[in-house]
Parts: structure tokens; sequence; C-alpha cells
């Protein structure tokens, strides 16, 4: 009987513990990010249903909810990841990001040897029912490690942090240019520069790596026909073809400042190509005007502010290389997408975080941010 009774107390008491488990979990996050995220994710679905149908209808799938049903199914998945992700500690977030990194890059090398060609690239793995695309989860691993090696390189100045993370640097850029993925390799430089001023080195060094960087830019504009073609495009738009991005603009100025009333009509979105993917912003100036594609900035603005204003106020290297590191993936990834779109960036598939249809995206940048929030949550 008191066997009984201390088992009843004991399966009663453990309710409140779990609630309370979350409520403190909840509450410490970061109420900015988290708003900021739930808003991207609602933008991306609204934006899915007005583009999903005709992009369908394109390929000839009969199905018009088709890519909007699968994002709900990707969807899932990313929201799971991201909030188990939000829950670690700083130390289990770096050794998660850490094997993150080096499986997604042997993956790499797999869809580098093996991965079925896709215009002239070698990006993805087929894994059956869907394709995964490696570069976007190593993006994430790849800041947590680095992040890793220069705040050990400035608590040990006998460790050569900063030469570890270039190396580091060096062997996903590799990777990404024998894909080849130009597109994936600047945004990784972009990030990892970041990242190195974040630390506090010398300018001179950030000089001569961006100098290097604009090097192999220009070697893979005279070797890689691809580049070359995209370069020339944006440089001479008069003389080339250029259909994707006028259409783009063309729906973005044909939206106004509240959105094109179609009447029925499909718009200019169903003359263009990857409506749902790579230029779905172009579709949000179309059916929600400019209204819409300011707050889509506005939105990864508030990301990179949130970031940075943590970094500023934590005195942990780590903290402030990898949380500054993960918003600038976030943000530049965001601003390479609708620069695209505004044809003020030579062409690159690059999709907007949490906003285009596509489960790698999607699940990556929920890993993303479930480590950004793991990484900003306040500690007692």
């Amino acid at each position: 009987m008191a066997d009984t009774m201390r088992t009843t107390r004991s399966h009663n008491g453990s309710a409140p513990i779990a609630w309370r488990s979350v409520r403190a979990w909840w509450g410490s996050l970061d109420p900015a990010l988290v708003t900021v995220t739930a808003a991207l994710i609602l933008i991306g679905l609204v934006l899915c249903l007005a583009a999903g149908p005709v992009a369908a209808a394109r390929i000839g799938i009969s199905n018009p909810m088709h890519f909007f049903e699968r994002q709900i199914v990707f969807l899932v998945p990313a929201l799971l990841v991201m909030a188990t992700l939000s829950t670690l500690d700083a130390l289990t977030a770096r050794r998660l990001g850490v094997v993150l990194g080096a499986g997604a890059f042997f993956a790499m090398w797999l869809a580098l040897l093996v991965g079925p060609e896709i215009k002239g690239a070698h990006r993805w793995l087929d894994l059956g029912p869907f394709s995964l695309q490696p570069s976007e989860f190593m993006k994430p691993g790849f800041v947590i490690a680095s992040a890793w090696f220069l705040a050990e390189g400035a608590r040990d100045r006998s460790f050569p942090g900063g030469i570890v993370s270039l190396g580091l640097y060096l062997a996903c850029s590799a990777t990404l240019l024998l894909q080849p993925d130009y597109g994936q390799w600047i945004l990784l430089t972009a990030i990892w520069g970041v990242m190195f001023f974040i630390a506090g080195w010398s300018w001179a060094w950030i000089a001569g790596l961006g100098t290097a960087a604009a090097g192999a830019l220009a070697l893979g504009y005279r070797i890689a026909p691809h580049v070359r073609s995209r370069i020339d495009r944006f440089l001479n738009p008069e003389g080339n073809d250029t259909y994707q991005t006028d259409k783009a603009l063309e729906a973005i100025s044909g939206g106004g400042a509240l959105g094109h009333d179609l009447h029925g009509t499909e718009g200019v979105k169903a003359s263009l190509p990857d409506a749902h993917t790579d230029f779905v912003f172009a579709v949000a100036g179309e059916e929600f005007g400019f209204l819409l594609c300011a707050l889509i900035l506005a939105l990864f603005a508030a990301i990179a502010f949130r970031g940075f204003k943590f970094a500023g106020e934590t005195r942990s290297v780590f903290l402030r290389c990898a949380v500054c590191g993960l918003s600038a993936q976030l943000a530049f990834q965001a601003t390479v997408n609708i620069g695209v779109n505004l044809s003020v960036l030579p062409a690159k598939g690059m999709t907007l975080p949490f906003v285009s249809y596509g489960g790698s995206s999607l699940v990556a940048t929920g890993i993303a941010m479930g480590l950004l929030l793991a990484l900003t949550r306040r500690r007692t």
C-alpha cells in the first residue's frame, strides 16, 4: 500500500516537472528569433500556395498542391530538428555541429564521386524518394567547427586555431569547386571572412584572403563555361539570354505597393522558371507587392541584428564567432537570392531560407536556426 502511494505521488509529480522544463526552455529562447522564424515559415507556406500550382502545371504534374504538400512534409522534420537542437547547451551544440560538419563533408565527396550529374555538376545524392544536397548541411557544421578552432586559438596562443580554421575552409572550398558549386563557395567564403574578422585577426590577413578569393573567382571565370556565361549575362544583359531575371523583375515591378490584382489569371509567375524555389521572392512581389518584399528583407535583417547584438554582449570567443557565423549564413544567403531576383547579382541557384521550396534547404536551415537558438539562449 505504501509503495503504491509513493508510485502515485511520483507519477503525479512528473508531469509538473516536465511542464516546468518545457516552460524554462521556451522562456530561455530569444523571442525575437523565434518570432522571425515563425513569420518566415508562414510566408514560405503562403508563397508555396501561390507559386506551387503554376510550377506543377509547368512541369506536367497533375496535382496542383504537389509542392505545397511536399513542403508540409519537409517542414515537419525541419521543425523537429530545430526544436531539438535549441534545447542543447553550448558544449553539446559544439560537439554535434562538428559531427554534422564532418558527416556532411564526407557526403559531399560521395556526391562528387557517385552522385548524379545535374546540369554539369555533382552536388546531390539520390536517396530514392528524395535527393539530398550535402553542402547545405555542411555550412552550419563548418561554422561551429571553425568557431571552435578560432576560439581555441584565442584561448591558447600556442594552438594554431586560425591556421586550422583556414585549412578547414580550404578543404571545404576545394570540394565545392570540384563539384562545382561556385555560389555555395562564395557564400562559404563570406561566412568565414566574417568569423575570421570577429575572432580578431588582422586586416592584412583578411585582405590577403580576399585577394586569393577574387583570384579563384577570376580563374573560375576562365575555366568554367557556366560561370563565365552567368557573369557575361549579368554584365551585358542586352546581348545575352536573361529570361529568368527579366521575368522576375517584371513580376516584382508589376506587383506595385500592395500586389497585382490578377483577376483569376496566373500572372508573370506562370512563365517564370523556378518560381517556387530560386525566384519565390519575385512571386512575393507580384502577389503581395512591395510591402511583403520589405517585410522579408526586414525579417532577415532582424536575424543578423539579433545575432550580432548577442555576439557583442558575450565574452566567449566561441559563442561570438559561432553566432555571427550562423547569422551571417542566413542573412548572406537571403541577400544572394534577393539580389538575383532584383538583377543586381549574377544568376545563381540559391534558395531563400525558410521561404523557398526544397527539402534539403528547409531541413538544413532548421539545423542552422536550431543551433543559433541554442547558442543565444538565456542561461542562469
